[in-house]
């Protein structure tokens, strides 16, 4: 029996390791183009994990965004989309989490309340990622974009990688590595990162197709889009320069109405969140207003009482933004050419989310900022500021660096056309970045080692999502996900999420009822509020006693 067959029959007995439409663009590629289709039948299939960053919820087109994003919307159309996946709320915990399978607090990459060193400590010699259990099995790994990960690369397992160390200028290379290497011979002309991170990408899969076809493929494509400094060319502002010139509210509003007709959310029980006015960016940096001139502003204050000045300056900022994201989604289309031309498409699993909601954060670094020169170019340095970042996480609460819905939920898409049959359909159930390792594991057909070079290897937390490759379920007891985050915290157990910002009280949320979090039961539910922070606390005294082995 062919791997893709087995694969078809047997998707609900996959490895676990866990111990608790409408068409979207008038733009589309054709999943069959009649471009070579090699028959790979015998070989587990490739996987492709494509990371954003600081990407919110609503800023694909198949999640409500009017942003051109026609390559992740045809996978969307083709696939599967997840409306209830979780990152960890920042960038580094999530990658931690997304190629090792733990939780960061577990692996020395986000603090616990009384293991400090913890935030991006040095993982445990145990805590490996996932290319060292795929290699024994014959899979080649490659890494292109951000690492933001202890350590280097290769020591990880992956054959091949370009680490983008430099990620405060879009048009220079120079700081990144090439392997662990520093560049020091730098690109000719025009250079513009994204743009970077996809022909490496594509020069690896041109490199794997000529040297060893034989072997299934991991890779992990991190592109540093749309994260701040706001850098993008002209002419790709200029498609988005004037659509934001009505505010964030009605932003907000036009993505939610688009979110509810594409059936993002089953009904209207999920409400569009009120914007809140006092809350702005994380980190308070006085002296960047200065910097950044007279339309700068650090609150989502109504529109009407905003400038004319700030309001373009703000319409501005969300049109670099869109601009950075529509730029990242024709070059995961060059990438997904290149799957196709080298036969490799319909046997690779494409998955996309982001490592976090969308940014509030305003700062200036990294050679500051040049009131004089045009938005978005090299001199610039702007930050996409709590406005128009609550209208990108759409319609949820808060944002990057928050563990409120707007900081952690992320798009999900999976697309396999070799072994998926679904076109176009959601999936409801719960999932987190750390169920991507038993994913692909289960995916691979490879079973996790109990130790690694005589230490044992602790159980992770996360699940396989493979059975949901054929069927969705609702939300159970089984589904925890725990967060803590520069002092924000929060458990999910099923439907209820128990959540709190730092310095302020809990709040307890019916996720099935009030997915967006604007109705707090805990004075009605005081009985579910205690239970699940003694389960919150439960987890903290378990992942520090793991973290100090």
């Amino acid at each position: 029996m062919s791997f893709r067959s087995l694969i078809a029959g047997t998707l609900l007995v996959a490895v676990s390791f866990f111990t608790f439409s409408l068409p979207c663009s008038a733009i589309a590629f054709a999943v069959n183009d009649g471009a070579e289709h090699d028959d790979s039948s015998d070989r587990p299939p490739n996987i492709v994990f494509i990371l954003a960053d600081d990407l919110g919820f609503s800023d694909l087109g198949s999640y409500g965004s009017e942003i051109d994003t026609p390559v992740l919307d045809s996978l969307a159309n083709n696939g599967l989309r997840y409306t209830q996946f979780r990152n960890t709320g920042r960038c580094w915990p999530t990658r931690g989490s997304l190629l090792s399978g733990f939780y960061p607090h577990q692996i020395h990459r986000d603090h616990l309340p009384d293991l400090k060193t913890g935030m991006r400590g040095k993982r445990q010699k145990w805590a490996r990622l996932l290319p060292d259990f795929l290699k024994p099995a014959g899979y080649r790994n490659y890494h292109s974009g951000k690492w933001h990960i202890d350590g280097k690369v290769l020591p990880t397992g992956f054959d091949h990688s370009l680490n983008m160390i430099n990620q405060g200028n879009f048009f220079k290379e120079k700081g990144n590595q090439v392997d662990d290497v520093k560049v020091t011979k730098f690109v000719d002309g025009d250079y513009f990162a994204t743009d970077a991170i996809a022909e490496h990408a594509i020069k690896c899969l041109k490199d794997h197709k000529k040297d060893h076809s034989d072997k299934p493929f991991f890779h992990y494509i991190a592109f540093i889009a749309p994260h701040f400094p706001l850098h993008a060319a002209q002419k790709d502002i200029d498609k988005y320069r004037d659509n934001y010139l009505g505010g964030w509210n009605k932003l907000r509003e036009s993505r939610y109405k688009r979110q509810l007709e594409l059936g993002v959310f089953e009904n209207e029980t999920t409400k569009l969140s009120d914007v809140e006015e006092k809350v702005g960016p994380p980190y308070d940096f006085p002296d960047a207003l200065t910097k950044l001139g007279e339309g700068e502003v650090n609150r989502p204050l109504p529109w009407e009482k905003l400038t004319d000045e700030q309001r373009r300056f703000q319409a501005t900022k969300m049109a670099i933004h869109a601009a950075m994201v529509d730029r990242m989604d024709r070059q995961i289309g060059r990438v997904v050419k290149q799957l196709k031309e080298m036969g490799e498409f319909e046997n690779t699993v494409i998955f996309f989310a982001s490592d976090n909601g969308a940014s509030a954060e305003i700062m200036v670094r990294n050679g500051g900022h040049d009131q004089s020169v045009p938005m978005g170019s090299e001199k610039s340095y702007l930050c996409l500021g709590p406005g128009f970042s609550n209208a990108c996480n759409t319609p949820f609460r808060r944002h990057k660096s928050w563990v409120h819905e707007g900081g952690t939920a992320t798009p999900l898409i999976v697309h396999w056309p070799a072994g998926i049959k679904a076109k176009g359909e959601f999936r409801r159930r719960p999932g987190h970045v750390i169920d991507f390792v038993p994913t692909a594991l289960a995916l691979a057909s490879v079973k996790k080692p109990t130790e690694w070079k005589g230490e044992p290897i602790p159980a992770a937390p996360g699940r396989s999502l493979v059975e949901s490759f054929t069927k969705d379920r609702a939300a159970t007891d089984s589904d925890r996900y725990f967060w803590l985050h520069e002092d924000h915290r929060a458990l999910q157990v099923g439907n209820f999420k128990l959540v709190s910002a730092r310095d302020e009280p809990w709040e307890l949320f019916d996720l099935s009822k009030d997915r967006s979090e604007t109705k707090n039961l805990i004075e009605q539910m005081p009985g579910k509020a205690k239970e699940l922070e003694a389960g919150w606390k439960k987890l903290v005294e378990e992942f520090t006693d793991l973290a100090t082995k």
